[in-house]
């Protein structure tokens, strides 16, 4: 069983990760395991709307970002979405 946690911003982000993953273990692109083995996904609601973009480059960069990400971090989200990480 998994459950997964839309956040809106990046501090509610840090909230839910702090809380769940006390005891547990984090793992890749926002997934983490509770200290009862729980796993859950922590994600912001932008990233559905960037995967979703019609820019499938825009889309694809997003989703190269978040597969390095552990705790998702939205800046960044957003600055490999817009392609203007690194400058």
């Amino acid at each position: 069983m998994s459950f997964v946690v839309n956040c809106d911003d990046q501090a509610e982000i840090d909230r839910y990760w702090t809380a769940l993953l006390q005891g547990g273990s984090a793992e890749q692109c926002g997934w983490l395991k509770d200290r009862f083995g729980l796993s859950w996904q922590i994600v912001p609601t932008a990233l559905t709307e960037m995967m979703t973009s019609p820019d499938r480059a825009m889309a694809k960069r997003a989703s190269d970002a978040m597969m390095k990400m552990v705790k998702i971090d939205i800046a960044a989200l957003r600055a490999a979405f817009a392609g203007t990480t690194g400058k």
